[in-house]
């Protein structure tokens, strides 16, 4: 049996090309190896279904909840589908979906956790309030906020970063490195960006191993499904 590694994986937006891409890279283990999901595996590009189905196979998964998939959950449950869900990436979940959703596919994302501590380490998809314990925040923080992350890139860009959570690492998606210039994980103080911008043209999904820091990075995604938009679009 091989040792478990442990990998923490960027938005992925129906982008299963990439995330086919990230495994085979990594010589990923579906059976031995610790995946932590930062959320936001719906809408975006055409391949919901088969990017759930895929994580699905992994022994050791954790999914966190993104605010996209909440929005998709909400129309899996109820049939909900708001106009600046759709508009922002829903069409192509919805699209993905010929038929009945699967049981499994619901039980996912009504499942997902909304924040995973592992050796003072912390995943999250959109952010925290680093002055308040975890467990007493509500869930469109831990989903949609940015203030933690903006607290940090103040700090980095006055050239002053310092650790401001008490945690050793922090690992978000939600916020796209692409709006910083690059797509590629970016470090600030004790937080990893790790949304590389798989939902947008121009930008590519992200694997890090959590130990080793090593990156395995999928091609370009919007070279991955030509002329399709992506997200927002």
């Amino acid at each position: 049996m091989k040792s478990q590694r442990s990998f923490v994986l960027g938005d992925i937006h129906g982008a299963y090309k990439a995330l086919m891409e990230c495994f085979r890279k990594a010589d990923f283990n579906y059976k031995d190896d610790l995946l932590i999901c930062l959320g936001d595996v719906c809408d975006g590009w055409p391949e919901v279904d088969k990017s759930i189905d895929e994580l699905l196979k992994i022994d050791n998964l954790v999914y966190i909840l993104g605010n996209h998939d909440d929005w998709a959950l909400k129309w899996f449950l109820y049939g909900d589908a708001p106009y600046i869900w759709i508009s922002q990436g829903g069409r192509a979940t919805m699209s993905s979906y010929k038929g009945e959703i699967p049981p499994g596919h619901i039980e996912l994302l009504k499942n997902a956790r909304l924040y995973y501590k592992k050796d003072n380490k912390v995943f999250t998809h959109g952010g925290f309030d680093p002055f308040e314990e975890l467990e007493y925040q509500d869930k469109d923080i831990f989903i949609w906020d940015r203030t933690l992350l903006q607290l940090a890139l103040n700090l980095h860009f006055s050239g002053s970063e310092k650790n401001i959570s008490g945690y050793d690492e922090i690992y978000l998606g939600h916020t796209p490195t692409l709006n910083y210039g690059t797509n590629e994980p970016k470090k600030i103080c004790e937080i990893y960006m790790m949304d590389t911008g798989a939902g947008w043209p121009g930008g590519v999904l992200s694997l890090m191993n959590i130990d080793t820091k090593e990156v395995f990075t999928s091609n370009q995604v919007d070279k991955l499904y030509p002329g399709i938009p992506g997200r927002g679009f």
